[in-house]
């Protein structure tokens, strides 16, 4: 005998189907860049070393610069929970005043409230890719007896020990000539970082600085439980935030530090696929030089302003591709806030919108329903208090065709209903939020909630 379906239970069932759309396939966006963008002196690799368990399917990845006393800046997630990879990057950084000659880089395992075997498995990671990078340094530049040089990073389930051995071993007997800057290797590093993401995130590109071309290279990774707020070291962000940028720019530490913090306020700290910061959120920066310009060692001159405006557009590309891989997502939302009295209101204005549960579903319902926009900006604490009769929403078409005003110095508009919802079945689009406060503005990049991001992560241990 078939049981009834209660009414209620019905009327959601259509709904869910009505709303339910395929998500539109994203391997458009993996690029292999050309050898002529890869930074000079870096080699790298990914490889398959068993943290996960399908066969074949690449976990580790290696990345080295050829050139001693190599620049290296990070960012950190400011989650309590920090995971060992993240205390153990801090700790290399702190005694190497900014120096680090690798990276190692596992997947499966976010080796994350891991206690003292979590942190000595990091450690072993970091000893065995130390070793490993001392054969690729000119002769003499080997480091220091008992110093290290490289830094960690990991993510995946949290909670899990690694199979360190199985790592080590991988590392042991990688043979020197695998590593190479082909596109072919630096595609296999970006598939190694890969956990829930459907495409390797990975792009490259050059720029002149000081007189000489200099080529900068980054690979991501993250799908959900993606909303960084990342701070320099040391002062101290499942799936994860990770990104790893290597420049051949000759840059001092603590100005490339500089550098990417500006950069990463404005880029990664500036996404969220869900509103959730993991314990493992890490952006590295290495610059080893390589270019042959002279370093720049002042964050006053017109080289440093140059290398870190290049930079943050490169850091926002790459931050962007995070969010167009968000788990389920069927949407890329630019949240553009205006006439803020200072860039930090704007800032927490638009992560407010972007992080709005209403907000999210609204978009993936196609559903102009700006009240939910206006809600967000007027809960968010600011430095003056907001006058509601100065704010303005509007949707920005991304096909060129004229703006359509929600909301008008307070006062709602006669919005067409018809024109809106075209607008919102498109893959991209904006919303703009003007205060009417003052001249600073910011940007942040967020996507919709949909059915598939609640199958994914309902499962996502099994």
């Amino acid at each position: 005998m078939q049981r009834a379906i209660p009414t209620a239970a019905r009327t959601f069932a259509t709904s869910a189907n009505r709303l339910a759309k395929v998500t539109p396939s994203k391997t458009h966006l993996a690029v292999t860049p050309t050898a002529e963008t890869l930074p000079k002196g870096f080699v790298v690799t990914g490889v398959h070393a068993g943290v996960k368990k399908k066969a074949g399917v690449l976990d580790l990845g290696l990345v080295f610069s050829k050139e001693a006393n190599t620049s290296a800046a990070a960012c950190f997630t400011k989650n309590a929970f920090l995971a060992a990879p993240v205390l153990v990057c801090q700790d290399v950084l702190q005694q190497t005043s900014g120096r680090a000659n690798a990276v190692i880089i596992n997947s499966g395992c976010a080796n994350a409230v891991t206690g003292k075997q979590g942190l000595k498995d990091a450690w072993d990671m970091v000893s065995a890719t130390d070793a490993l990078s001392s054969k690729l340094l000119p002769a003499g530049a080997s480091p220091d007896q008992g110093k290290h040089t490289s830094l960690v990073m990991s993510t995946g389930v949290i909670g899990q020990n690694l199979p360190i051995n199985k790592i080590i071993s991988a590392v042991k007997e990688l043979p020197v000539e695998s590593l190479s800057a082909t596109p072919e290797n630096w595609e296999a590093t970006a598939r190694a970082f890969m956990t829930t993401d459907t495409f390797p995130k990975l792009r490259a590109r050059s720029f002149q600085l000081g007189g000489k071309e200099v080529r900068i290279a980054g690979i991501d990774k993250g799908a959900g439980m993606i909303h960084p707020d990342m701070g320099p070291a040391p002062q101290a962000l499942h799936a994860t935030l990770l990104g790893l940028i290597v420049t051949d720019a000759a840059v001092s530490p603590p100005v490339l530090q500089s550098a990417l913090t500006y950069a990463v306020n404005r880029s990664f700290n500036s996404i969220s696929v869900d509103g959730d910061m993991s314990t493992n959120d890490t952006v590295l920066l290495l610059a080893n030089g390589a270019s042959g310009m002279q370093e720049i060692d002042s964050t006053s001159s017109q080289e440093f302003t140059v290398f870190r405006d290049e930079l943050t557009s490169f850091a926002a590309d790459l931050a962007q591709l995070v969010v167009r891989d968000g788990e389920g997502a069927t949407k890329f939302v630019t949240v553009n806030v205006r006439g803020a009295p200072t860039y930090e209101d704007a800032h927490q204005v638009a992560s407010k919108i972007s992080t709005s549960a209403l907000v999210k579903t609204a978009l993936y319902g196609e559903d102009a329903n700006w009240g939910r926009v206006l809600a967000a900006t007027g809960s968010t604490k600011l430095s003056a208090p907001i006058n509601p009769s100065t704010v303005s929403v509007s949707f920005i078409p991304t096909d060129g065709s004229p703006i359509l005003p929600l909301l008008k110095n307070g006062e709602p508009e006669n919005v067409d209903e018809d024109r809106a919802k075209v607008i919102l079945q498109r893959e991209d689009l904006e919303i703009r939020v003007d205060l009417g406060m003052g001249n600073e503005e910011a940007s942040y990049w967020t996507c919709d909630f949909s059915h598939e991001y609640v199958t994914i992560n309902g499962d996502y241990r099994s």
